[in-house]
């Protein structure tokens, strides 16, 4: 990697997401619970793997879908995440890149096999999640090389990370580079239960530092303690950095340096699956920042990929984000 030679480099599980549409019986058949996220271990994750029919394999994982939404947009993205030489570790590999994302990374030589997360969608549209983390957590610092981390304008890091010790350590490491760049700093809290384990921490990285925060309302409110929404933006305001709070249905609020905007969702005609929305929004406002735009336009173009992304089954866009943007006269 060249200095500066992408957008966003990303910090991430790497999973493979296995995908089939299913029923009810079956779901009560194998114990699963309707509409829920559970971890797995690697037997578990196999025996489904076996009973599943007609399922699809794509790579995944919440920071690799923001990035694989930055090439979408045309940007230059790249991601460091851990799989195994095994089966799905090569198809991690060769479907993020076939997305336009560059990875590199070598691959774990311990036993653990690649991260997966096997989906069920029932006819109703719920998604049924067993998630094995496999060597995803197994992230070192040695992963983290100088011309690799402060290759992007902006270093982008995954919340979940936080709950591994050696993957803590390493993007410690990471933000450490990239801050010696001269990097941004982006972080995203990725979900409220790993908020509370970490309140504390995530604090202090905000305070030394992250120069760029991404959070749902729920995140938000979890961050400050707080069950109202005014206390938690204001809260992150005074903070005084970049930051998207996004709020559903309710659109965004994008602020930095005492300034404010409070953006209307992105219409759409049918909401199909939630999943990866707050990936893609922050995928597109890390694209507009990195490339200069306005802090409203990097708005717009986040709610215009949550848009896209909420219409259809799956976490990353159909169509092209870039097409998508030029058409609506944000780039």
């Amino acid at each position: 990697m060249r200095e500066e030679s992408f957008d966003v480099v990303g910090i991430g599980h790497a999973i493979v997401d296995v995908l089939a549409n299913t029923t009810d019986a079956f779901l009560t058949e194998h114990g699963i619970a309707k509409g829920s996220m559970t971890l797995v271990d690697a037997f578990r994750a196999e025996t489904l793997g076996r009973t599943m029919k007609s399922s699809i394999e794509a790579s995944g994982g919440s920071a690799a879908n923001t990035l694989v939404g930055i090439a979408s947009f045309g940007g230059r993205a790249a991601f460091i995440g851990k799989v195994n030489d095994d089966r799905l570790g090569q198809v991690f590999a060769e479907d993020i890149r076939k997305s336009g994302v560059h990875f590199d990374v070598k691959p774990f030589t311990g036993t653990t096999a690649t991260a997966s997360c096997h989906i069920l969608v029932t006819p109703d549209g719920q998604r049924s999640m067993s998630t094995f983390l496999g060597c995803a957590p197994e992230i070192s610092a040695a992963d983290m090389a100088v011309e690799n981390v402060s290759a992007g304008k902006i270093l982008y890091v995954e919340g979940y990370l936080w709950d591994t010790p050696g993957a803590k350590a390493a993007i410690r490491s990471a933000i450490a580079v990239a801050k010696a760049a001269s990097r941004k700093i982006a972080f995203t809290l990725s979900d409220p239960f790993c908020v509370g384990r970490w309140r504390d921490e995530f604090k202090a990285l905000l305070a030394h530092d992250v120069d760029m925060l991404f959070a749902n309302e729920a995140e938000a409110k979890a961050l400050y303690e707080t069950e109202h929404f005014d206390r938690a933006f204001q809260e992150i305001r005074r903070w005084g950095k970049a930051a998207a709070i996004t709020r559903s249905a309710h659109g965004s609020v994008v602020l930095e340096a005492g300034r404010v905007h409070i953006l209307d969702a992105e219409p759409v005609s049918q909401v199909a699956d939630t999943t990866g929305a707050g990936d893609q929004y922050a995928a597109g406002f890390m694209f507009g920042y990195a490339r200069g735009l306005s802090l409203d336009v990097c708005g717009r173009l986040g709610g215009l990929a949550a848009a896209e992304v909420i219409g259809h089954m799956g976490p990353r866009p159909l169509v092209s984000l870039k097409s998508l943007a030029a058409k609506a006269g944000l780039l």
